[in-house]
């Protein structure tokens, strides 16, 4: 018989014999190889530590800048540059809500969490984070889409209240869904799609897109329920609105000329559109326009957070194409002014962990109600223009906007919504996700046109 070591066993009487192979050393060596065990020198562990640094620092880019920030040199103006640019997101963020459709208050929370996230796997130092009118008139599209208006309803408050609700829900999940289209393209290494998003492509995108802000928000400078109304209703407009719409459209066009024609006598752009917000939110109050005049105004903000929710299973299988559109314009106009900046000052940028950051930030903001964010060009150039040096003044803006939630947003009930519309008309670029689709339609062939001639 054989055991298990391949050598025969034969019993013999009161004894075993055992015939096994002889071997000669050579034989033996041929026949089982030697396993050589590999010990790791202090090079092999040195480079091994370098490469996660590496990952580490590429994933967290808070990691190689925090570090080495000068405390005593740039703190100051990052306090400065994030108290303006704070004050700012607030403003847009109530404002930009209404080209989402939903109830002013959520859109602090699209000011909010995605600052906290980029401050964390960003790689520009300059860009303000939050809410941009591209996104949020896209995302009110889908919105709008998704939960029309209730033309059959009896105009109750709980129909109104049920109807925010909705919306609200599209929102955050066309939000969550463009956040993870994101993740996955910067996960993919995908970033390289913005050579194909040239300046003047972008330019003349958000320009001609411009139109459509204007257009939209008419009926809440006319406060009429629909566009369709402006025609058939224009009877009906109120007048309140429309004369401090063209009230302030008229100080904001007029001050921000005086910011281009004397900014180098100016030590900073004068905050035209914080000034006409404070001070007609103090008009409407003691006058009490609500009731007097019947204009539509703020209300109510809620105080704290909403709960974490779970994107709307339902909505996402609607709007997957809508989410792809969002995440791509956001990244694109993201990246073009972190561009700008990265030039400037001579850093450079991580397309892919952009679009990792926004990613992130949308999956983050849409959890909590917000919608889509991006960065605005006037909120950015806030930042900058106001000395800010680093994302640390990201973060002290996000502080202004957690004390707006928390503690303060009462003040801001008494404001007329038509004021922070028109408030910043002056200063809306947008994008829509048709127009960008042929634009790098076009692009991508005068591309392939001119690399063959």
């Amino acid at each position: 018989s054989l055991d298990i070591s391949g050598e025969m066993v034969e019993p013999l009487g009161n004894h075993y014999v055992v015939a096994r192979p002889v071997y000669s050393e050579k034989l033996f060596n041929e026949e089982h190889e030697k396993l050589h065990r590999y010990h790791k020198t202090f090079w092999d562990h040195l480079k091994l530590y370098f490469r996660v640094k590496k990952v580490a620092l590429g994933l967290f880019p808070i990691a190689s800048w925090l570090p080495v920030y000068r405390f005593r040199e740039w703190i100051l103006s990052d306090i400065v540059s994030g108290i303006n640019t704070g004050l700012v997101a607030v403003l847009q963020g109530l404002a930009f809500a209404l080209l989402v459709n939903v109830p002013p208050g959520y859109g602090l929370y699209a000011a909010f969490f995605p600052v906290l996230v980029y401050f964390i796997f960003g790689t520009s130092r300059h860009i303000s984070v939050g809410p941009f009118p591209v996104l949020s008139l896209m995302v009110g599209g889908t919105v709008v889409r998704l939960v029309p208006d209730d033309s059959t309803g009896n105009g109750t408050s709980i129909d109104i209240s049920a109807i925010n609700e909705e919306r609200v829900m599209v929102a955050a999940s066309v939000t969550f869904l463009s956040g993870i289209f994101q993740l996955l393209l910067g996960i993919l290494q995908f970033g390289f799609i913005v050579i194909y998003l040239s300046q003047s492509l972008i330019s003349g995108f958000t320009t001609a897109a411009a139109v459509h802000v204007v257009v939209s928000q008419l009926k809440f400078m006319l406060q009429l329920s629909t566009l369709k109304s402006i025609f058939s209703q224009i009877t009906d407009t109120n007048i309140t609105d429309l004369v401090t719409s063209l009230i302030v459209l008229l100080i904001v066009f007029v001050v921000k000329e005086m910011n281009d024609r004397y900014k180098a006598k100016l030590p900073a752009p004068i905050p035209i559109e914080l000034l006409v917000t404070v001070l007609a939110a103090l008009i409407s109050y003691f006058i009490n326009f609500e009731e007097k005049y019947n204009v539509a105004v703020v209300g109510k903000l809620e105080k704290g957070f909403q709960v974490p929710v779970a994107p709307d299973v339902g909505v996402l299988q609607k709007c997957i194409d809508d989410s792809i559109s969002i995440a791509i314009v956001g990244f694109a106009v993201a990246f073009s002014v972190a561009k700008v900046y990265s030039i400037k000052y001579d850093y450079s940028l991580d397309a892919n962990q952009e679009l990792i950051a926004f990613g992130l930030g949308n999956i983050v903001g849409g959890s909590f109600k917000g919608f889509a964010s991006s960065t605005a060009l006037s909120r950015s150039g806030v930042q900058e223009s106001t000395g800010g040096k680093t994302q640390i003044a990201g973060i002290i803006s996000a502080a202004i906007v957690l004390i707006v939630i928390l503690a303060i947003g009462f003040l801001l009930a008494p404001l007329q919504k038509v004021i922070w519309v028109v408030t910043f008309l002056a200063a809306i670029f947008l994008g829509l996700d048709i127009g960008l689709a042929i634009a790098v339609a076009f692009q991508l062939l005068t591309v392939v046109i001119r690399s063959q001639m």
